[in-house]
């Protein structure tokens, strides 16, 4: 059985707006799945249905075996989130403070808070700023610590809203490879971003999205073929003619 499956999901916003209509996805356990689509094609709404953020208005989305609808608290143990904006996410006076509120609140013991919070830290790199303010961190150095505060959870699937936004070359370049070693952990990862650039050599898979609706999803080296049709910038590896190749050297 597939970790995640959603059938035929459809989500409307209070005022009437139709953001998802028959989303129909199957996702295995360590799929790297990224989804691509322009800006309110539903690629974050998608993601807050999966965390259980957001409810649907009908369809069904299941993690693990569990349903959202009837257990969001549940699924959310099982899927974390890294938001596009690092600073909603960032709620600790220090950062070992950030790391630890997620498992607080799972209401472990202190000798496992601290073994998760410690071992989160050291796997973005950042064991030793521990007593620093979250506030006073880069735009990179944030949404590591945004990741680590999820890791800290341990969850099995880890979503990344557009996780490179706003950050410059050297924090993108740190931030990919933390994800790229997160995969390599087991972690099944689900990205979505507008700009395939970056991530796409990483994918197994390429879900489309526009208007709400899956119009795309395949095998990247294949699903890349039809990005233009929907309003897509291919990689320029792709529009060079030499394939999907890795954006880090």
């Amino acid at each position: 059985m597939a970790l995640i499956e959603i059938h035929r999901l459809c989500h409307r916003f209070p005022d009437g707006t139709r953001s998802l209509t028959d989303v129909t996805l199957s996702i295995d356990c360590g799929e790297f799945v990224v989804i691509a689509g322009a800006n309110g094609s539903g690629k974050t709404t998608l993601l807050k249905q999966l965390n259980g953020l957001l409810g649907p208005e009908s369809g069904t989305l299941s993690v693990g075996g569990v349903s959202v609808r009837r257990d969001p608290l549940a699924v959310r143990r099982q899927v974390g989130m890294v938001f596009q904006d690092a600073d909603s996410q960032i709620i600790g006076d220090t950062v070992y403070d950030d790391v630890c509120f997620g498992p607080e609140n799972l209401r472990l013991t202190r000798t496992e808070i601290d073994t998760r919070a410690r071992r989160a830290l050291g796997a973005v790199n950042l064991d030793g700023s521990e007593d620093r303010s979250p506030h006073h961190l880069s735009g990179g150095e944030k949404r590591r610590l945004a990741i680590a505060g999820v890791l800290a959870m341990a969850p099995r699937v880890m979503l990344l809203d557009e996780p490179f936004s706003n950050l410059d070359y050297p924090a993108t370049s740190t931030v990919l490879e933390h994800i790229r070693r997160l995969h390599e952990d087991g972690h099944t990862i689900i990205v979505t971003t507008h700009d395939l650039e970056k991530v796409i050599s990483l994918a197994t898979r390429l879900v489309v999205m526009a208007h709400g609706r899956v119009v795309l999803d395949g095998a990247p080296e294949t699903a890349v073929e039809g990005l233009e049709s929907h309003g897509i910038r291919p990689p320029c590896s792709v529009l060079l003619g030499r394939g999907i190749q890795p954006w880090l050297p």
